[in-house]
Formats: C-alpha cells, structure tokens, sequence
C-alpha cells in the first residue's frame, strides 16, 4: 500500500517520463496525477478543458469508477477516484478513456485552425515517424488510499492547488475543481464538469475497525 506525504511524492516525482505500474488493492482509493507534454499550459482552453471534464465523465462510468474530488490546473490535474470492481485493469484503463479522446479532438482542433501549436506538439519518436503528444509520456503518478485521514488530506491538497498557486484566493473560487461542490455539499452543480459521487457511507468502517483492534 502506497501512503507518502505530498513532500515526499514531490520529491519521487522525476521531471519527465514516470514509470508507474499501478497496484490496485480493492477497496482502495486512488489518487491521479498526470501532466500535458512538457508541463506546458495547455489546460487554459475552455473548450479543452470541457473535453477533459467530459472525458473523465465517460470514463468513470464505462470503468465504474466513483471520481471523489479532482482539480484541472493549467500544465497538470489530479483525480481521486474510487474503483468500484476488483479489475487490476481498471486504473490503466481509466487514464486511457480520458487522455486518448481528448488529444484526438484537440489534435483535430488545432489541423482545422492551421495553429502552429499542432507543430510543437508533434515531436519525432524515431526516424520516420512522428506523433502527437498532448499528454507527458507515462502514466504519471498513482497513489493508494485507504484510511480517513489521508483520504481527506488528499481532498485539502487537491483543492487547495489553485491557491497555493497564487491563483485564486479560495479553493472553492477555482471553476474547475470539486472544491465548490464540496463546499456546498453538493448542492452546486456546474454542468461544465464531470459528475462527482460520495464515497460510500460505510468506507471508512474498515478503517475504524482497524484502529479499535490496533487501540486493543
């Protein structure tokens, strides 16, 4: 079970290329990271980013995965999500029904406008061959969660990048994030972003018996 603290992860991450092989214990929660290619702003569009939020909508139902709590920042978003079968697959293919369609579209937008981005993101992967890249190549940062207490730090920290950012002054005043939804326990709905669930009523029973027997 992987449980870091963010300074940590931070310290883990390399620049480039992550080699990450998810581990999927059933049951677990599991927190996302991925990156555009190169870390470039490229989540500022808002059409993209409705791409995105479409996307991941998509996907957590075709995978039957519960998203928890994500933020869109400008080069990188986080996801925490819930898998709801025991299929080790389910993470890879979770990233794969989010990130291919919306390089596709955005590949498709940028050849229809003539933009001289479509030049800088297609780079040579070997002599006679290019390819678009939208995404940071890898499969980015994966972390398990299963207690309370790291469930809900990681909530705080996802919602809280936008201002640690120095982009806005409140979590909640960041449009794509679930911090509003959070923040009026759901009672706000904004039709641009993915629909988010509550983690199950009894999730945390697990973790609560655990620390009695522990306590004994």
């Amino acid at each position: 079970m992987w449980e870091h603290t963010h300074q940590q992860r931070c310290l883990m991450c390399p620049p480039h290329r992550k080699q990450v092989k998810h581990y999927h214990e059933p049951g677990d929660l599991h927190e996302l990271t991925f990156s555009t290619y190169r870390r470039q702003p490229l989540l500022t569009n808002h059409v993209w980013q409705s791409w995105l939020s479409q996307h991941i909508e998509e996907a957590s139902r075709s995978q039957q995965c519960r998203l928890i709590a994500f933020v869109f920042m400008p080069e990188h978003l986080h996801l925490l999500i819930l898998p709801e079968q025991p299929d080790p697959k389910t993470i890879s293919r979770f990233l794969a029904a989010v990130k291919r369609p919306v390089s596709v579209k955005v590949k498709e937008a940028l050849h229809s406008s003539g933009s001289p981005l479509l030049e800088k993101l297609t780079i040579q992967e070997r002599p006679g061959k290019t390819v678009f890249r939208f995404w940071q190549e890898g499969a980015g940062y994966d972390r398990n969660l299963n207690r309370e207490q790291t469930v809900m730090s990681a909530i705080d920290y996802i919602h809280e990048n936008p201002v640690r950012r120095g982009l806005v002054v409140r979590a909640s005043d960041w449009k794509w994030s679930s911090a509003r939804w959070y923040e009026t326990e759901g009672s706000v709905v904004d039709a641009d972003l993915p629909e988010l669930q509550h983690l199950p009523a009894e999730y945390f029973v697990r973790d609560s018996q655990n620390q009695i027997r522990s306590d004994e």
